[in-house]
């Protein structure tokens, strides 16, 4: 290390090959050439809290994540289908994802968030107690054990990594919305 520090200094009065330089050592490290081999790969998802469960879904899955806007009730729809918003004249299901997977109904507060799922064919708005941004996770983070679990999510969780004390359940959201049980919202 020492000796990459003098060879800059020693650049220090010479702009351009310093510049170049630099330019080298950019080209290098963006190659990969200069990384460890021992170096993990890095998964990074969204987190967000349903009931108790801490859960987290691919950050490409998920389009945007909306303050709760209010919806208007369909009758005959499943208690866990909270009914149609408008977001920006696109009409968008809201699913209380908590009550879908038999636990509670979500008490919407100011922590209260909406998943806008990122399907190409299915709209689905998904209402989770809070939202925890993003999460990084590597490879030696994944987990043997999946975190507390209501019955109704487990066919959904693929796995899960492990943060200090936390477990993050790992949901793919096309699987859920894609899912004849999430699809058949009429009574």
């Amino acid at each position: 290390m020492a000796d990459t520090a003098l060879a800059i200094s020693e650049l220090r009065n010479k702009p351009f090959e310093l510049l170049q330089e630099l330019e080298r050592r950019s080209r290098v490290a963006a190659s990969g050439r200069g990384r460890e081999t021992s170096q993990q790969e890095e998964w990074v998802g969204v987190g967000f809290r349903v009931g108790n469960a801490y859960l987290v879904s691919a950050r490409d899955e998920i389009r945007e994540i909306l303050p709760f806007p209010g919806v208007t009730k369909l009758p005959g729809a499943k208690p866990w289908l909270l009914g149609l918003a408008n977001i920006r004249g696109q009409l968008l299901p809201i699913t209380d994802l908590n009550l879908f997977f038999g636990g509670a109904p979500t008490d919407i507060d100011r922590m209260t968030r909406v998943l806008m799922v990122n399907h190409p064919e299915i709209p689905a708005g998904l209402l989770v107690g809070e939202v925890r941004g993003f999460r990084r996770f590597m490879d030696a983070e994944r987990a043997e054990n999946l975190p507390d679990l209501l019955p109704g999510m487990t066919p959904f969780i693929s796995g899960a990594y492990s943060a200090g004390e936390e477990l993050w359940g790992v949901l793919g959201m096309p699987g859920l919305v894609e899912n004849p049980l999430f699809l058949d919202a009429a009574r």
